[in-house]
């Protein structure tokens, strides 16, 4: 039986004090692949800062990854973080490192203290979506799709439970989109890493069909319990 990494019971995500979302009720299981959908300003992106810790929960019940999110403090973030793949909309790579620095960056964050390990787990990862080859490419050198290719790369480097992807087609045209999103669910397949995928492009909706859940008026809805 496949375990819970995402399960929130009766939460209510603020923004400061602005209520943005109420009795949030979610469960996502290992390797599973979900869509989170909702027009800009819905509420997707402050629902996975609180699953990501950037904002704190404030009301109701969440674990992430076996994380406790209402006992959460400065010391146990980045645990919690380890265990999480974040891909955001802006590639947020360092510029003036390649590729190989971008990725050796976060593990040596991560307490990987042995080089050899380190550049196994880099060529292990760039493998993976596609790059390997590309280890001193500098990120100007790089199409918009590549280099959300090194994102994923970086979100994968920790073998996380689940990836947390907040609108990461968001700046690509539409074939490179599909490309991204065909690269996560494989990587959530191979990996049996769940995904959360937000997005408001309902065109891969159709064309990638998958379990989805709403963003509507300060609520959220699973399209599986609608059913």
């Amino acid at each position: 039986m496949s375990q819970q990494i995402v399960r929130m019971q009766d939460a209510s995500i603020f923004q400061g004090d602005k209520l943005i979302l109420q009795q949030v009720n979610l469960r996502i299981h290992t390797g599973e692949f979900t869509y989170l959908i909702g027009k800009t300003g819905s509420g997707k992106s402050s629902l996975l800062k609180v699953l990501y810790a950037a904002l704190p929960l404030k009301k109701g019940n969440a674990e992430v990854a076996g994380f406790d999110l209402t006992k959460l403090n400065r010391n146990n973030i980045p645990s919690l973080r380890k265990k999480l793949g974040i891909v955001f909309q802006d590639f947020n790579l360092l510029s003036d490192r390649n590729v190989e620095e971008n990725l050796a960056f976060v593990l040596l964050a991560t307490g990987w203290k042995d080089k050899v390990q380190r550049s196994h787990r880099i060529n292990t990862v760039l493998n993976q979506v596609g790059l390997s080859g590309m280890l001193k490419a500098m990120p100007h050198q790089l199409s918009g799709g590549e280099q959300q290719r090194v994102v994923i790369a970086r979100a994968l480097i920790n073998s996380p439970e689940i990836i947390i992807a907040d609108e990461p087609t968001g700046n690509l045209d539409p074939d490179t989109s599909d490309d991204i999103l065909q690269l996560l669910r494989e990587i959530s397949k191979q990996n049996n890493t769940a995904v959360l995928f937000a997005t408001h492009d309902y065109r891969i909706l159709e064309t990638f069909p998958a379990r989805i859940i709403r963003c509507v008026n300060g609520r959220i809805y699973d399209d599986q319990e609608i059913k």
